[in-house]
């Protein structure tokens, strides 16, 4: 039986390859090799959790719908009988109580997202920390950027979807924001609502973006990265024999693909344990929206909340002024406008550009296959931990209600605490990860240099004592030395040697600022001369033979004096 199937694969494996060639695709993709560590899971856990999303929301999207009519509630809820509710919000609550396994699925569902967004976050965190984004991935970065976007886009516009007091009162935020950008922002508001804010249609729209356009852009955005990560190759730590001109690693098949499809199972499996054990956006305990009432103690999923945050922070007065003008009959709310638009505009913005700044005050142009370690490349890892800190501070000031009741703190003295903050923790933090990193950098030269302390003296042979140092393997070896020695960039003399004034010297004198605040405290790898100097030092000053054997003579008397003692003692 199994050599007929076996006959029948291939004979159907070759009917195909005969007819479209894709043997050879095939043979070209198995023999892929990848590098191995575990940060690599972190995509894998991303792609995953947007597989787990697609299965949940086709379920959900068969009871779902996306109607802003109104009805009054008759079913099993007792605690919802009689109320007036959308269509929208009376499907949730049927699809929760009345469909088997609809709360599961609408639970799994929610935690794959913020599992989805969670992965891609963290992932560009490491590809940010380690460099990864370097020339020739410049490209995939933004499209990872452009995918965290939509992530947050699919989780708004899903998480708005059931029209509970919540998710209203978080539209109801969203259409201030869009208001307060001058000139334009009334129209897009009216615009989104089809009318004043809530109208009638918005939640069939929020549901055809949830559904066709944002997972549309999503897949077509994967398939790219994943085009391009065959197409550069897989950037790999660094190690001995690791180069930018190799890839040390396994084939994609079979080990890969075999790791690839229990991993999915893993994650999936995780997604449920939550989605059962954990309950998740209960709307039932909301109610339906009602522009009345606005619930304390709320706030949005995590990766909106920092938004929500930095409109708490925002004071509405500055130094006695205001900060909502009227000119010419255009109302300019900075408190909105600032902490709304122009602050994350700024934030993302130097995410997305990031990979051409520091490119431009590198000067370097070089493909780069092998990673950077985190501790070798001291300012990006101090900007990295800064911009975390800013993130993670205005996200506390989005829970500030819930903090300071828990707390038991005052709510005022809470938001002036974060306000100050905002300004002081990020610089504090970028001067001291700074600091650790390039003292880390000088605790790798120094055991390039002198090898692993082993606690072990022993004594010349003209007397002297000395602590016997292991020097490094190979591997260790090649880890601790192979980085770049970047130098800061100079600027030219204003003046060529004619007198004649050089052109764009603003530009590069600001280039050459940009190049000192980079790599103007720095630690230079040990060169070969170094090394070698190093090693003919500790040769000379080595123990000799007859030290050893005196010394191990002395450790022998030592050892047997201690056993006399204790054999009297015992006596």
């Amino acid at each position: 039986m199994g050599a007929k199937i076996n006959k029948a694969a291939a004979g159907t494996a070759n009917y195909v390859d005969e007819r479209t060639g894709v043997g050879a695709l095939v043979k070209f993709l198995s023999r892929k090799l990848f590098p191995d560590h575990w940060s690599f899971m972190l995509g894998e856990v991303a792609l995953y959790s947007f597989v787990v999303l697609l299965l949940s929301g086709v379920f959900i999207t068969a009871y779902f719908e996306p109607s802003m009519t109104f009805v009054t509630y008759d079913g099993p809820l007792e605690t919802m009988q009689g109320v007036e509710m959308s269509k929208a919000f009376e499907s949730t609550l049927h699809m929760s109580f009345e469909v088997p396994g609809g709360l599961l699925m609408r639970q799994i569902h929610h935690w794959a997202a913020l599992m989805f967004t969670a992965a891609i976050v963290i992932h560009m965190a490491r590809v940010f920390f380690t460099g990864a984004f370097r020339k020739p991935r410049e490209i995939n970065w933004l499209v990872g950027f452009t995918l965290m976007i939509l992530s947050l886009a699919a989780g708004f516009t899903g998480y708005s979807l059931p029209d509970d007091v919540l998710s209203g009162n978080g539209l109801r935020i969203i259409d201030g924001v869009v208001k307060s950008i001058p000139i334009l922002g009334s129209y897009i508001s009216y615009w989104l609502f089809g009318g004043e804010f809530p109208g009638e249609i918005l939640i069939p729209r929020l549901f055809t973006a949830h559904i066709l356009l944002v997972p549309g852009l999503i897949l077509a955005l994967v398939a790219l990265h994943l085009f391009l990560v065959f197409l550069h190759k897989h950037t790999q730590y660094p190690g001995g024999g690791r180069t930018h001109k190799n890839v040390v690693g396994l084939p994609l098949f079979p080990v890969y693909t075999a790791k690839a499809g229990g991993f999915f199972f893993v994650v999936f499996g995780i997604i449920a344990i939550l989605a059962a054990l954990f309950t998740i956006n209960p709307v039932w305990n909301y109610g339906p929206y009602d522009p009345s009432p606005v619930s304390a103690g709320t706030q949005p999923d995590w990766y909106i909340l920092f938004v929500d945050g930095a409109l708490r922070l925002m004071p509405g007065w500055l130094g006695g002024f205001p900060l909502e003008w009227e000119i010419a009959g255009y109302t300019l709310s900075w408190n909105i406008l600032v902490p709304a638009v122009i602050v994350p505009g700024i934030f993302f913005g130097i995410l997305a550009l990031y990979p051409w700044i520091e490119a431009w005050a590198t000067g370097d142009r070089g493909e780069k296959h092998v990673l950077d370690r985190p501790r070798n490349a001291p300012t990006r890892t101090g900007i990295g931990v800064a911009l975390i800190s800013f993130y993670m501070i205005l996200a506390l000031e989005g829970s500030n209600d819930i903090i300071a009741n828990l707390f038991h703190l005052s709510l005022n003295d809470l938001t002036w605490t974060f306000r100050i903050a905002i300004f002081v923790v990020p610089p504090l933090l970028f001067w001291i990860t700074k600091r650790i990193a390039l003292g880390l950098q000088r605790k790798d030269r120094e055991l390039v240099l002198h090898g692993h302390e082993t606690g072990r003296i022993v004594r010349h042979e003209h007397g002297e004592y000395i602590e016997v140092h292991e020097p490094l393997d190979e591997q260790e070896l090649w880890l601790r030395v192979n980085y770049d020695n970047i130098t800061p960039f100079e600027a030219p003399e204003e003046f060529n040697e004619n007198g004649v004034r050089r052109g764009g010297m603003r530009w590069k004198r600001f280039k050459a600022r940009l190049s000192r605040f980079y790599f103007e405290d720095r630690v230079e790898p040990v060169t070969p001369a170094e090394y070698a100097e190093a090693q003919h030092h500790h040769a000379s000053y080595a123990a000799s033979d007859e030290g050893l054997a005196e010394a191990e003579e002395n450790a022998d008397a030592d050892k047997a004096l201690d056993e006399g003692f204790a054999q009297l003692k015992k006596d």
